[in-house]
């Protein structure tokens, strides 16, 4: 590979193609089934697909067959298949379905309002995940401009991510013989630790999510006439809370929801630290000024990948500020979202975290932990030196530094269904999701340069694997 010649190449797609597309792209709100129970009447899954779609024709990639495969009542994908120059297969995955807006945003955004400042394209979905079908191609015909023969290619860009993945094992059992037995996967879903190199995740958490529901009354009452009498429906929640989760440290407490951490994770959250620094913590927008976690850094990224979290995501039978009279609340529920170690199998984990709430209910009170949904984390199989001396070269070729390796707190449930079907299969886990970037929440951006970068990374990577 000429490395100047494909970062010509790959830049001059961003700048002329793919940066206006993904404009585009972030204008339609086709948020998650999960946000969007009426996605297929609204229509707006159907027309981000179609734009993919109609942006893959255009491409001059030798051999390419394309389609959108649908199965009645699921969201549907877009399959890609390049046959390549042998027979061995690499998966290229990335989604279009979207986060909801979010509250926040600063005045001048809008989450479906894509807009360029200091390098940035800021709008919903460019970063997570809009990019990846057009950084997948890209990157195949990086290869094919300069001659240079790559493996079969498919490519499966999904609409049921953000809602984990639901409607994915149908589709990949449809198109099992199409798919074949990848050796490599390449995910473009991930976050990076910076802007500043190739970041290479190692392993992804798994997540438990439930709704508890504490009910004290039939109907709201005078606080005034009940306080004291009738225990605090949020209260009781709260003491229940207590129970698996110390409310200290945000330490869990239920002992089936830890692992023993692997010494080459611990070794490679060391190294992510050293480079990262205070950055660890000062991506986030935090509310205080100069924010100073007790933790070491390394100790901050192992309780981001590799310990169990809960965050308190919603909230129902609290009435908004306005509306707060002087009423005891019949009920609340709220939202619990779990984070699990790679390695926890989630449905242990909902089983256990069940049983510690509805144990021994508290006095006067009905309580119920209902579980909506378990996804499988993930942690990476040994690296092959061949992919190792692969993503070295490609950072250091387009970012002028080395590759990193770091897990990540977030969870891609096709990894885990991916890591039980294919056990031999490499993978490059990698990402935009960088520093303030902000997915899922208010100002998300796409860092344009490390878009192109990376783009460049992947070229490099599919080169070495045919040539390994």
């Amino acid at each position: 590979m000429n490395h100047k010649k494909t970062a010509e190449f790959v830049n001059g797609m961003w700048d002329s193609e793919i940066i206006p597309q993904i404009s585009e792209y972030i204008k339609v709100p086709n948020k998650s089934p999960h946000f969007d129970p009426d996605w297929e009447q609204h229509g707006h899954m159907e027309t981000a697909v179609a734009m993919l779609e109609a942006w893959c024709k255009t491409q001059p990639i030798k051999d390419m067959s394309l389609e959108i495969v649908r199965l009645d009542g699921r969201t549907p994908i877009l399959f890609i298949d390049i046959p390549g120059d042998s027979d061995e297969v690499v998966l290229l995955y990335g989604h279009y379905d979207k986060q909801p807006e979010f509250s926040g945003w600063d005045d001048d955004l809008d989450p479906w309002t894509p807009t360029i400042r200091d390098g940035k394209l800021y709008g919903r979905g460019g970063a997570d995940d809009g990019y990846s079908t057009f950084g997948s191609l890209t990157a195949i015909r990086a290869l094919q401009e300069q001659g240079i023969p790559h493996a079969h290619c498919v490519v499966i860009i999904e609409g049921c991510e953000e809602s984990g993945s639901f409607d994915l094992p149908y589709y990949i059992d449809l198109l099992e013989d199409r798919i074949g037995s990848p050796d490599l996967v390449v995910c473009l879903d991930a976050e990076c630790g910076n802007y500043d190199q190739l970041w290479c995740t190692t392993s992804l958490r798994g997540n438990l999510t439930g709704t508890l529901r504490v009910d004290v009354l039939t109907e709201g009452v005078h606080s005034g006439t009940a306080s004291g009498v009738v225990p605090s429906s949020f209260r009781t929640a709260r003491q229940l809370i207590s129970r698996i989760e110390n409310e200290s440290s945000g330490q869990i407490l239920i002992e089936g929801l830890h692992v023993e951490i692997p010494q080459q994770r611990m070794e490679q959250a060391g190294l992510a630290a050293e480079t990262l620094q205070e950055l660890t913590y000062e991506k986030f927008p935090w509310a205080v000024t100069d924010p100073a976690p007790s933790e070491s850094h390394t100790e901050l990224l192992l309780n981001n990948t590799w310990r169990p979290t809960l965050s308190v995501t919603g909230a129902e039978g609290l009435p908004a500020m306005i509306d707060a009279g002087n009423v005891q609340l019949p009920y609340v529920k709220l939202k619990l979202s779990f984070r699990l170690p790679p390695t926890c199998d989630a449905d242990d984990a909902a089983t256990a975290v069940k049983a510690a709430l509805e144990a021994d209910t508290p006095p006067l009170a009905l309580v119920s932990f209902d579980v909506e949904s378990t996804m499988a984390g993930w942690n990476a199989p040994e690296v092959a030196a061949w992919l190792e001396a692969s993503m070295h070269k490609a950072s250091e070729a387009f970012f002028g530094k080395p590759s990193m390796y770091m897990g990540t707190g977030g969870t891609i449930p096709f990894m885990g269904m991916l890591g039980e079907r294919f056990p031999e299969a490499q993978f490059l886990i990698t990402g935009l999701l960088g520093p303030k970037s902000n997915a899922h929440g208010p100002n998300e951006f796409l860092h344009i340069e490390t878009g192109k970068r990376l783009t460049s990374c992947v070229a490099q990577v599919l080169e070495d694997h045919f040539n390994r």
